[in-house]
């Protein structure tokens, strides 16, 4: 019999009102269908902004194997090196200790850096207490480098532990936050924070803002891809987009406004590497925790931070329909009823280091 419009017998997901009948936040699960799966097994790894730094939590929490290519010096023991200290030095918050990946064109630049095809002028910035700072990596290391000797040791490391962690994957998760950055005129070296925020000294003369678009931004997730999958040919990589708003933006507008722009343009590059790419895939972290359904229940006080409640959920939906053999449940509920009490359980349970958060006027 002859349908009466397309739309007849489409699944109940693909209508607005049918997806959102559930009163409860919870119950919202906008993930249809997955082009892989993870078990105790599979091999993570994960990179990105801040909000990334969740999944490596929750990964860990469950059981599952979370690739950790730069650790703790050995001679740090249990007893001097607790999980506060290794978060504050940027370790165990990621695969490896690159900090913040912002945009896709620094993505694109760490792969070439670790593979020796890109060496920035900017080799460090200086403080005027003589201390260095890695400029790409700008708060790893909170008291900085005594020398450039030094500097340049650790970050020779780091560029080996960003190739094993490249090459040693079975799946790559990236979570894509910011289109805007500055860049320094000489080379088009991108840093994850503008210079003298957090080391460094602007200079009007070398240093440029970019706000980079919808082309700019693909072609640079197409060229990291390619480069991953070039060293790493059974790699399967699952990109996000970040929900957490810009911390401050450069353009002469409100926050709000470059933070949509920004979130939309990321949205539309995963898409596009979604369609171009079979091995990749989209995990809607972003649409969960900003859905009107959630009516915003999953913003901290300073409607920014992410509850961890709005973590918990996001994360629960990630291991229903990505994890096999998964057993275990942590999606509950914040038991903090005034806003004041879900903020604080938030910064007790959730510490992260943004190098956004260094931005202020």
């Amino acid at each position: 019999m002859k349908k009466a419009h397309p739309y007849i017998g489409l699944p109940d997901y693909q209508f607005w009102k049918k997806s959102f009948g559930s009163n409860f936040i919870n119950g919202l699960d906008p993930v249809s269908s997955t082009r892989f799966t993870i078990d105790i097994d599979t091999k993570i790894v994960s990179a990105g902004s801040c909000f990334a730094q969740h999944l490596a939590r929750h990964i860990k929490k469950r059981g599952f194997n979370f690739l950790q290519t730069e650790k703790i010096h050995p001679i740090f023991s249990v007893t001097s090196w607790d999980d506060a200290n290794a978060a504050t030095f940027n370790y165990e918050s990621f695969s490896a200790r690159y900090g913040n990946i912002y945009t896709a064109r620094q993505l694109r630049q760490l792969i070439d850096r670790a593979y020796d095809r890109f060496s920035p002028i900017s080799a460090y910035w200086q403080k005027k207490d003589g201390i260095f700072i890695d400029p790409f990596r700008p708060q790893v290391e909170p008291d900085g480098f005594i020398s450039i000797h030094e500097l340049d040791l650790d970050r020779r490391h780091h560029l080996v532990a960003v190739r094993n962690a490249i090459e040693q994957a079975d799946v790559f998760v990236f979570t894509l936050g910011l289109t805007e950055a500055w860049v320094d005129k000489r080379d088009g070296a991108v840093f994850p924070i503008a210079p003298g925020v957090a080391g460094g000294v602007f200079e009007p003369d070398i240093h440029e803002f970019k706000n980079f678009n919808v082309r700019e931004t693909i072609d640079d997730m197409s060229y990291s891809i390619d480069r991953i999958r070039a060293v790493n040919p059974k790699i399967k990589i699952l990109l996000t987009v970040s929900p957490v708003p810009l911390n401050a933006t450069y353009e002469q507008r409100h926050v709000l406004q470059s933070t949509v722009y920004s979130k939309s343009v990321l949205r539309v590059a995963a898409e596009e590497m979604r369609n171009t790419y079979d091995f990749v895939d989209y995990f809607p972290s972003f649409e969960i925790i900003t859905s009107p359904q959630c009516g915003g229940q999953y913003f901290a006080n300073d409607m920014r931070s992410i509850e961890e409640s709005g973590v918990a959920h996001v994360m629960e939906v990630f291991f229903s329909h990505y994890a096999v053999g998964e057993t275990s449940s942590s999606f509950q509920q914040s038991t903090a009823t005034s806003p004041a009490d879900r903020h604080a359980e938030m910064e007790r349970l959730i510490e992260i280091l943004c190098d956004e958060e260094a931005i202020d006027n």
